[in-house]
């Protein structure tokens, strides 16, 4: 039985109901309008997010050059050493002969070649300012 089947059904049992054919109308309204929010919700909560999340990885594994570090689909960490159309090759572990040819498709996580250093500066920056506000507060409660 159809989607229409079923909705003609639900209106033919509201009718036997005693109800008049305006109130069957309007159910059958109600319930086009249910479906639809249904269906809108489901595409908004589960489709959209998932295809963002795609084109998010897509354009991760596009923007991959040589030098930046990668974790593999299986977990393996690894330098990029050469770029191809679909396939990349990797250098796994202080070993400098183990360089895997690889899909681009089985790269998981991408860091930039400069983003590492760059972060623990700015950590150790954000502790000294931090250090420096607890001073001030141990100074402030001194003079009280």
């Amino acid at each position: 039985m159809n989607f229409v089947g079923l909705i003609l059904n639900a209106a033919a049992a509201a009718g036997q109901d005693g109800q008049t054919g305006q109130a069957g109308s309007s159910s059958i309204i109600m319930m086009v309008i249910f479906w639809a929010i249904l269906i809108a919700g489901l595409y908004f909560l589960m489709i959209k997010p998932q295809k963002k999340q795609a084109k998010q990885q897509e354009d991760m594994q596009n923007s991959l050059e040589p030098g930046d570090s990668i974790m593999t689909t299986s977990g393996f960490y690894g330098t990029v050493l050469d770029v191809e159309e679909d396939t990349v090759i990797v250098e796994f572990g202080n070993n400098k002969n183990c360089r895997i040819p690889m899909h681009r498709k089985a790269i998981a996580e991408v860091e930039k070649a400069g983003t590492a250093v760059a972060g623990k500066e700015k950590e150790e920056e954000s502790s000294d300012s931090d250090k420096k506000k607890k001073d001030k507060k141990e100074k402030k409660e001194k003079d009280a």
